[in-house]
């Protein structure tokens, strides 16, 4: 088993709710990456002590989801949340619980978890308490419910989303039961917010593993933005060899869903999802730019980065290799490691150069636009005394 050392402030924490004699537990994801040595980004403590009681013993603590006893502790400039254990009352829109009651017992608390691997607790000393068999879980690299995955699911339908992000992150294959029951209660997933659903997907997009898409859409999780079935697979493994900014992969990802008939518009599928305008603007302009062929010379590829920016062509770009299997992006990244002109910003001359000429209005600004498409042809004069002097000329003549 890896060395399991959690950080001095959180080992204060377990420290300080015990001092006081309440029981105290690092629990879920944190514990779970600590078994598989992955260093856990946040840290969640469970503990039999009430919210007001774990804000009494460290002031300062913030009541940041005190409806469902959770409060996070700071210690000097880190934090952790600690959440009173509790039980969950019947679930609400297939999402939240209406209600919570505190309770005394860690099993209880780790009864209602998603899955096995994140139902384990880490005690102060170092002793795990694990009802569920996750550690085994972890050792069979198997995603398990605790308990009856229909009920998981039901109370929560964002736990199947989930069950894909851990199995695209982690590589861990979701074991039968789990499967069958995402397969049952896929329809569930409608009823999500779509943001919710969104930053899931954003997640399983980012991964190594953006194939496990593929499977979401199989499982009919995903029918309620993607009503059809295609007249291809799309090949979504491709998107990891691409760059991880979620802007690219989201643009490639709808182009790809729209290129094989899965759905009508990529943009209206962003939108849908709910995100944000330079996503959907770059998507737009990637649509648009994709109706014609790749360009096939320096000088294109530069008119198109002034048209349209270097973020819509690297989606552009991105997708199009994806879809026709080529490598675009090499000519792409050759034309910005160039450093040549394809915006007024690289110009060496300003509108404020201009107006000495005398230029103002609509004709200064034709005049600067002509200056780029003139450097953009010829990038070794793009230099102030040449341009100066072909502007006064232009505008004598």
């Amino acid at each position: 088993m890896p060395q399991i050392n959690p950080p001095k402030y959180v080992r204060q924490i377990l420290f300080g709710l015990q001092a006081r004699s309440h029981q105290a537990y690092l629990v879920g994801g944190c514990v779970r990456d600590m078994l598989m040595d992955i260093t856990p980004q946040d840290w969640d403590i469970c503990t039999s002590a009430l919210p007001e009681e774990v804000m009494s013993i460290f002031p300062g603590s913030e009541p940041t989801g005190i409806k469902h006893g959770t409060v996070t502790v700071k210690v000097g400039n880190r934090s952790a949340e600690v959440t009173t254990f509790r039980t969950d009352g019947s679930y609400r829109d297939h999402r939240r619980p209406e209600s919570v009651t505190f309770v005394s017992d860690l099993i209880s608390d780790l009864s209602r978890r998603d899955f096995t691997m994140n139902a384990i607790a880490l005690s102060a000393d170092g002793m795990l308490s694990d009802p569920f068999d996750g550690v085994q879980a972890i050792r069979e690299r198997t995603i398990r419910c605790v308990g009856d995955p229909m009920l998981r699911f039901n109370e929560d339908a964002l736990r199947m989303f989930r069950a894909l992000r851990f199995s695209a992150r982690l590589g861990f294959t979701i074991e039968y039961g789990t499967v069958a029951a995402i397969s049952e209660c896929s329809p569930l997933a409608s009823e999500l917010a779509p943001e919710r659903v969104r930053d899931e997907l954003e997640k399983i997009l980012l991964t190594t593993r953006p194939e496990t898409l593929g499977v979401a859409i199989k499982f009919g999780l995903l029918k309620r933005y993607i009503p059809g079935n295609g007249w291809a697979s799309p090949n979504y493994a491709d998107i990891a060899n691409m760059s991880r900014k979620p802007l690219t992969r989201w643009v490639t990802l709808s182009i790809m869903l729209q290129k094989y008939g899965y759905i009508p518009s990529a943009h209206a599928f962003l939108e849908e999802l709910r995100l944000d305008g330079r996503t959907l603007r770059c998507c737009a302009d990637a649509e648009e730019m994709l109706k014609c062929e790749a360009p096939t010379d320096k000088l294109g590829w530069k008119r198109l980065l002034s048209r349209y920016g270097v973020d819509s062509v690297a989606c552009a770009v991105a997708a199009y290799d994806v879809i026709n299997g080529l490598n675009c992006e090499k000519e792409f990244k050759a034309v910005l490691k160039s450093g040549e002109c394809f915006s007024l910003k690289h110009l060496v001359v300003s509108g404020d150069d201009l107006l000495s000429l005398g230029l103002k209005g609509p004709e200064l600004g034709e005049m600067l636009k002509f200056l780029l498409d003139y450097v953009m042809e010829y990038p070794d004069n793009n230099k102030r005394e040449i341009l100066l002097e072909l502007a006064k000329y232009s505008e004598e003549s």
